[in-house]
């Protein structure tokens, strides 16, 4: 793969962009989403979109995604459907619980690094790429 357009950094967040040979581009994403930065990332990715009819959306970089962010996703969407381009995301796990609550019913396309070969296997903590725990149960003494 090769990159289709310059790295984009702002503040919290620093966006990527490579393509291959097929005409499918991957937008890596990292750092934290959030009011100041959610609409680079959809002008990002329109700017983007103009290449290719195949999105990868590698969010699993994102520590951070506000409200703000799943409006920029709701945009994205809108964007590639205008563009007849097929897209998906790999969420982090701040991205996860907030699409579990912002996105109940699944209207935003999801992938895994299993389901896509475009996405390498990248791991943040060590583990195998699983989201981890964000709350644990503890018993308390009695």
């Amino acid at each position: 793969m090769s990159v289709a357009q310059p790295r984009q950094y702002s503040h919290t967040a620093q966006f990527t962009a490579r393509w291959d040979a097929s005409g499918a581009t991957v937008i890596t994403v990292d750092g934290e989403l959030d009011a100041s930065n959610a609409d680079q990332l959809a002008a990002y990715v329109q700017h983007g979109i103009t290449r290719c009819r195949r999105v990868v959306l590698d969010l699993r970089g994102l520590k951070f995604i506000g409200t703000a962010g799943f409006s920029a996703l709701h945009r994205i969407n809108v964007v590639c459907s205008g563009a007849q381009a097929h897209w998906a995301m790999a969420p982090s796990a701040a991205v996860a619980r907030l699409l579990r609550i912002c996105d109940p019913d699944g209207t935003l396309p999801v992938t895994t690094p299993r389901d896509e070969p475009l996405l390498g296997s990248r791991t943040f903590d060590g583990s195998d790429g699983e989201p981890e725990a964000l709350l644990q149960l503890v018993a308390e003494p009695r």
